[in-house]
């Protein structure tokens, strides 16, 4: 693109965001959500937003990328702002396209933030929830549409909305729209759209592919970008143990008992190993839920509620919660499985540090997967420091698999090498007293005495249940005319 301008980080931040000339009730909506400053991504794609003109946007995730484009799209539409109840007066004029429901429902909720002192509306449609109600949302009116794609398609085939009065389109997170395979409907939903409009594409890796996309529907765009393309931010502290796979499950729980870690998302490659996890925590008293593709969107919203609200304290996701996820103050993430894309470990560790505060990345890897690790390296153009995580031995005798604890007692040694005392009883091996006193587990359920009495055959002996005696069944008087009409006979008369 070799008409497009490039803004670096070194231009000069406005003080407030006073300064963008803003409308008055979007400014106070700023205020009461306690922002004073602008970020760097902020500061530079507000100004080419408002003026109109294309933006290509790259930032680290947690750097206020949704309200750099969120804030002056709501500037063009307040020109549009009416207090009518008739849907004629608020069609779409700004569309917001994210990859996933999870982010779709974060946007919203900027922009309804964002939106709340003016008469602007917004909604919200994503897959996986009952269409009767977004439908009915859609009729009634809305000049900011958020939308995952295939949503978005079933409302244009039932005539649900209508896109011809578009100006701006947003593609957020679009290197993961095209990961995801949303290529086609994207192309789709673009041939709904006016020729003449603003388009905007933001997301926090910029590939090959992600230019070749800006190159089909960007005209003459600025581009963005504050920090060196798939950077990790400097506010997270990563490292990385090699951890053999049977004791990764000792590993994450002797973390999570150990580590000052209030709130951390563990990331897992499948949806099974995701729930699996999440359970083996809750046996261990850590409150953990898992978050998957298989996951009803009521369960999965309820599940994100709750950790938000800082009732579940371990978040088990998928790659499905990688992206636009904002939990405020998230100590950690720790990632049990190495993701298979090294972009996605870029998002996955962009979930803590976010908005200037510290968080901690951590990475189990062994030498089958080392390879994954090297990619991640190369991707960021910087190491991840390496460390050996020393797992207690009560820890490794309690959680380790049956088949490795009985290579170890068989040996005497375990996976290092190293020598260990063997405690048998019962043929299974003795947990230490210390493990119980620091690492206290829950007190099982008190069993009945009925339990522990030995059999008494005598007091076993059933008393048979009385017969009762039989009777012989007699029709009562008339009932014997009415059998025989129902029988299709007819009943005799008797000779006087």
């Amino acid at each position: 693109m070799s008409a497009t301008e490039t803004a670096t980080e070194s231009m000069s931040t406005p003080a407030s965001f006073n300064e963008f000339g803003l409308h008055p009730d979007i400014l106070k909506a700023i205020a009461l959500s306690g922002y004073t400053k602008p970020t760097p991504i902020q500061a530079q794609a507000i100004g080419p937003v408002i003026d109109g003109r294309d933006v290509m946007g790259a930032a680290q995730t947690g750097t206020g990328k949704t309200a750099a484009f969120t804030l002056p799209v709501l500037h063009r539409m307040m020109p549009f702002a009416s207090h009518s109840t008739s849907p004629a007066r608020h069609p779409v004029r700004a569309l917001i396209l994210t990859p996933t429901r999870e982010l779709a429902d974060q946007v919203a909720d900027n922009v309804k933030r964002y939106s709340d002192s003016s008469p602007l509306r917004a909604e919200v449609v994503f897959g996986g929830v009952d269409i009767g109600p977004q439908r009915d949302a859609l009729r009634r009116g809305c000049e900011v549409l958020i939308a995952t794609p295939g949503r978005l398609l079933d409302h244009i085939e039932q005539k649900n909305v209508n896109l011809s009065q578009v100006n701006v389109l947003v593609l957020d997170e679009a290197d993961r729209m095209l990961d995801m395979g949303f290529m086609p409907d994207l192309e789709r939903i673009l041939s709904y759209l006016p020729k003449q409009r603003q388009s905007l594409l933001f997301s926090a890796t910029f590939s090959p592919e992600i230019r070749k996309l800006a190159r089909t529907f960007l005209k003459d765009p600025v581009e963005i970008s504050v920090a060196a393309n798939n950077a990790t931010a400097s506010t997270v502290t990563q490292v990385a143990y090699k951890i053999p796979e049977e004791k990764r499950k000792a590993a994450l729980i002797y973390l999570l008992k150990s580590q000052d870690l209030a709130q951390v998302i563990v990331f897992s490659n499948t949806k099974i190993a995701a729930s699996r996890i999440a359970r083996e925590l809750a046996k261990e008293g850590i409150t953990a839920e898992s978050i998957h593709g298989d996951k009803s969107q009521m369960e999965r919203t309820r599940t994100l509620e709750s950790f938000k609200a800082g009732e579940v304290r371990v978040l088990v996701a998928t790659d499905v919660a990688a992206r636009g996820l904002d939990v405020a103050g998230l100590d950690g993430v720790i990632n049990i499985d190495l993701p298979y894309n090294a972009e996605d470990y870029v998002h996955r560790i962009g979930r803590t540090g976010r908005a200037g505060a510290s968080g901690h990345a951590i990475a189990f890897y062994s030498d089958k997967n080392e390879n994954l690790l090297n990619d991640i390296e190369k991707l960021i153009k910087a190491p991840i420091p390496k460390d050996e995580l020393v797992i207690p031995e009560e820890f490794l005798q309690r959680y380790l698999p049956s088949s490795s604890r009985d290579r170890q007692a068989r040996y005497g040694r375990d996976d290092r090498g190293h020598r260990h005392e063997k405690h048998e009883r019962h043929g299974r091996h003795e947990r230490h007293d210390g493990f119980a006193k620091h690492y206290p587990a829950a007190k099982p359920a008190p069993i009945d005495e009925f339990f522990y009495r030995p059999y008494d055959a005598a007091k076993d002996t059933a008393t048979p249940a009385p017969q009762e005696a039989k009777r012989e069944w007699a029709p009562a008087a008339g009932q014997g005319e009415m059998l025989a009409v129902l029988l299709g006979g007819r009943p005799t008369k008797k000779n006087s």
